[in-house]
C-alpha cells in the first residue's frame, strides 16, 4: 500500500525555518512535497493570480521530500500542486510552520490558513500550524511532539466536509496543554504609519498593533496562546450568518 501523501506549502517560502522543521517533524509519516512561494507572500489570504503566468522549479529532491518554489501566492501553489504536480491526490495538506500566529480574525488575512482553506475547498483534510515566535531562525522543536500527534490523528480519522485546523503556539518552550477554541475578535489599530521619502512623497508603511475585543474569555484561541495553551480552532468554509436569518427576512422579506 502507498504510504500516505503529504502536501506541505506556506506564505513564508520554501526556504523558511518554520516549512523546513514542520518537514523534518512530518518526514516519517508519509511521502512529502513541498510546493511553497519562492518568497515571502504572508498577507496574501486566498488570493491567487490571475493576470500574469505562474511558474514552478524544482528546487530539490531528496530522502523521499521533493521542493518547489512556486511564483505565485500560497493558494496557488495548492491549485498547482493538487492539478499538476502530484502523482495522486493528497491524504493530507499542511501549511507552515508560520513564524507569527494566525489567531482571531487574522485567519482572514493569512496565506497560511488560505492553504488549509483551500484543502477544504477540495475535500482534503488540512492543518494550519502558526506560532507567536516571529524570529526568522526561531526554535520550533518544542511543537514537534504536538504537531506529530495532530497530523497522525487527522490522518487516520480526517476531518468533517468543509472544516480544516488552525493550530496556534504561544511564544513558549513547554505548554500546559491544548485547547480546543472558537476564534477570537479584534481588530487591527494604527495599521498604516506615514512617512516622507528623501524626495518629500508621502508613502505608508503596514504595521499597528492588535486589539482583542474578547481577550479575558477563556472560550477563545487568544486567550489560550496568552495563557500558555495551544489553541485549536476548527474553520469552516461556510461564511453564512445562520443568526442573522430571522433578523434579515423581518428588515429585508417584510
Amino acid at each position: 500500500m502507498n504510504r500516505p501523501l503529504i502536501l506541505i506549502s506556506n506564505d513564508d517560502g520554501y526556504a523558511a525555518g518554520g516549512i523546513r522543521q514542520l518537514i523534518d517533524m512530518v518526514r516519517l509519516m508519509g511521502d512529502i512535497v513541498v510546493v511553497a512561494p519562492d518568497g515571502g507572500r504572508s498577507g496574501a489570504a486566498m488570493s491567487f493570480t490571475s493576470s500574469v503566468p505562474v511558474n514552478v522549479r524544482r528546487v530539490s529532491e531528496a530522502d523521499g521530500v521533493q521542493v518547489f518554489a512556486c511564483t505565485g501566492t500560497p493558494c496557488d501553489c495548492v491549485k498547482l500542486a493538487c492539478g499538476q504536480l502530484l502523482p495522486r491526490r493528497p491524504d493530507l495538506i499542511l501549511a507552515g510552520i508560520n513564524h507569527g500566529d494566525n489567531a482571531a480574525i487574522n485567519v482572514h488575512y493569512s496565506g497560511t490558513m488560505a492553504i488549509a482553506l483551500e484543502g477544504a475547498m477540495k475535500q482534503i483534510p488540512a492543518i494550519g500550524f502558526s506560532s507567536q515566535k516571529l524570529s526568522a531562525d526561531a526554535d520550533f522543536s518544542a511543537l514537534r511532539p504536538t504537531v506529530q500527534q495532530i497530523v497522525k490523528s487527522v490522518l487516520e480519522k480526517g476531518l468533517p466536509r468543509g472544516v480544516c485546523l488552525n493550530v496556534n503556539y504561544p511564544d513558549a518552550e513547554s505548554f500546559k496543554g491544548i485547547r480546543l477554541c472558537r476564534m477570537g475578535v479584534g481588530d487591527w489599530v494604527n495599521e498604516l504609519e506615514r512617512r516622507t521619502d528623501p524626495r518629500g512623497r508621502t508613502y505608508y508603511w503596514v504595521t499597528g498593533s492588535f486589539k482583542s475585543d474578547d481577550g479575558h474569555d477563556e472560550s477563545t484561541d487568544t486567550w489560550a496562546m496568552h495563557n500558555g495553551y495551544i489553541a485549536i480552532t476548527p474553520t469552516q468554509l461556510d461564511l453564512t450568518a445562520y443568526g442573522a436569518m430571522d433578523y434579515l427576512k423581518d428588515i429585508l422579506l417584510t
